[in-house]
């Protein structure tokens, strides 16, 4: 009897097994997968973000930055290629003239010897010139002059003092700094017994200046003299805002004496100087200010034991506010340490007022 054939199966259980093995080992791995996906994704991105934008930022700057160097290096090497042809343009341009100068050097050698002789030429004349009308204004003025004055050398002319007019005024500083031209020796002179400070070089300069001055008055013309140091006031006792004849000889003789016998002290009130322009009638045709400095106060009284240079130029400008602005005044302005603006500032007022400035030597007149 034939043996009957099992029937064939296309699964068999072993074949179930590996694939079931092979789904669950997958599943598996998807889990495990899906487990490290969740625990990333649960962390906060911000910072991560943020350091992202930030290197974005970073590229973008670093881009622009080469971009912008790029254009610079171009922008340089542009620059560079136009000094060099500049250069070599000026470097032309002085070989040629070097060229030019080598031609005319023999002619020009010659002409600058000769414009040089003709300026000694014409400075040895104009000096002539000067010396000869030197001459003939003393010959002139001698006879007209109302009193005589007797310095030491050839000292009897200044250039551009205008001492015209009918009536002059003659402002006369009397503070303690005319003792001498330092602040040491203006100290300790000024704790000197009178006659020591009557003595004083620098304040028997300024009185000799007074006396040079009036003996170049004009006759027929009208004075006055004041000094000033706190306040002002006349020279003469009881001539306060009167005008006195210059033919007098005798005014002018007691004006210089009283002068001599004046002992400088105080401080410096510029400012009651300049309102005796204004207080005599009619005003001076033209001022003489014998001044050393700047002003230490502006009024006849004060409590500061100091002024500064600041307050002392402000003192000064108060003081020229009084002035009116047709009157020249010329300044004698005597020497004294630390004062460094004080030649400018007296400078400028004579400039402006159509005066002359003049820095006093120590042995004039």
């Amino acid at each position: 009897m034939a043996r009957k054939r099992r029937p064939f199966e296309v699964f068999s259980m072993s074949f179930l097994d590996c694939m079931s093995c092979g789904f669950g080992a997958v599943i598996l791995f998807f889990m495990i997968i899906n487990a490290q996906v969740k625990e990333t994704t649960e962390d906060d991105p911000t910072e991560l973000m943020a350091e992202t934008r930030k290197l974005e930022v970073e590229i973008l700057e670093g881009r622009k930055n080469l971009v912008l160097a790029k254009n610079t290096i171009e922008e340089l090497e542009s620059e560079k290629d136009t000094a060099e042809g500049r250069i070599a343009q000026i470097i032309a341009l002085i070989e040629e003239l070097r060229a030019e100068l080598a031609e005319y050097d023999e002619e020009t050698l010659a002409e600058i010897e000769r414009i040089e002789q003709l300026q000694t030429d014409i400075k040895t004349l104009e000096e002539e010139v000067k010396r000869l009308l030197a001459m003939a204004e003393a010959e002139e003025s001698e006879g007209n002059r109302l009193r005589e004055f007797k310095g030491e050398g050839d000292r009897q002319y200044l250039t551009g003092l205008k001492l015209g007019g009918e009536r002059t005024l003659i402002l006369v500083d009397r503070s303690a700094s005319m003792l001498d031209e330092t602040i040491v020796n203006i100290i300790r002179r000024r704790n000197m017994p009178i006659d020591d400070k009557l003595r004083a070089v620098k304040w028997r300069q300024a009185v000799a200046s007074v006396d040079w001055l009036t003996a170049q008055f004009v006759p027929g013309s009208e004075f006055q003299i004041y000094l000033y140091n706190t306040t002002a006031e006349p020279v003469i006792e009881g001539s306060d805002g009167v005008w006195l004849k210059a033919d007098d000889a005798t005014q002018l003789d007691e004006a210089i004496r009283v002068l001599r016998r004046t002992v400088p002290e105080g401080g410096t009130n510029m400012k009651s100087a300049m309102e005796v322009v204004t207080s005599l009638n009619p005003w001076p045709d033209n001022v003489i200010l014998i001044a050393d400095g700047l002003p230490t106060m502006d009024e006849p009284t004060t409590n500061k034991r100091t002024v500064s240079g600041r307050e002392r130029a402000r003192y000064f400008t108060n003081a020229v506010n009084e002035l009116p602005s047709n009157i020249p005044v010329n300044v004698f302005l005597y020497p004294l340490e630390g004062d460094y603006e004080a030649p400018f500032l007296y400078w400028l007022l004579a400039y402006r007022s159509g005066g002359s400035f003049i820095s006093v030597s120590r042995d004039w007149p």
